[in-house]
């Protein structure tokens, strides 16, 4: 089975914990691993970007995708173990880790809204939804409080937008791995 793992553009502040994790990952510490990059600083371009040029959502959210796939090119560099991959869903070699290349989705997908409230975080579970991962884990800078679900962590602006309704289509476990703790997700409020 496969885990995915997302490993924030927050970490650039933290090469240490960043290249340490992709040398695990590459080890098979984790087992089989796809990694997913954040956007990062990349990112941060296109959304200051936006602001100063005006254009759409939906051109942005095709760009964050690029800052995506320029991390992942990032991510090869510090780790040249792990293997580019545009589409894990329909590869059949067993590589140990891949980085995921998202730089196919820049032409659309109707189960991902082109916008700000999905961010890699979302495009995460849906990855690990699409390939039946056994969990999905969210690498961040910052830790996570304990007992909280999708909802309030969306809410708290440590995950995005959608991430509550990307989190319902996804049946496997979901983990926040911060700098001094790993937290399990609660699928939802169970009041």
């Amino acid at each position: 089975m496969i885990s995915v793992i997302k490993i924030g553009g927050s970490l650039e502040a933290d090469p240490h914990r960043r290249r340490a994790l992709l040398a695990d990952i590459a080890d098979g510490a984790f087992g089989r691993c796809i990694v997913v990059p954040g956007g990062g600083t990349f990112a941060g371009l296109v959304r200051a970007a936006q602001a100063r040029e005006g254009f759409s959502d939906a051109e942005a959210h095709r760009r964050a995708l690029d800052a995506m796939s320029d991390a992942a090119g990032i991510f090869r560099g510090i780790e040249p173990r792990l293997v580019q991959s545009l589409e894990p869903w329909a590869e059949s070699a067993s590589a140990t880790a891949r980085v995921w290349n998202p730089r196919l989705l820049r032409a659309g997908h109707r189960d991902i809204p082109e916008t700000w409230d999905v961010t890699s975080d979302s495009l995460a579970l849906w990855l690990a939804e699409r390939v039946s991962a056994k969990r999905c884990v969210l690498v961040k800078s910052v830790d996570a409080p304990t007992g909280e679900d999708v909802a309030a962590l969306s809410d708290g602006g440590l995950v995005d937008a959608a991430f509550p309704a990307f989190a319902a289509r996804y049946a496997g476990p979901i983990e926040i791995w911060g700098p001094s703790r790993r937290v399990a997700v609660a699928p939802r409020d169970a009041a």
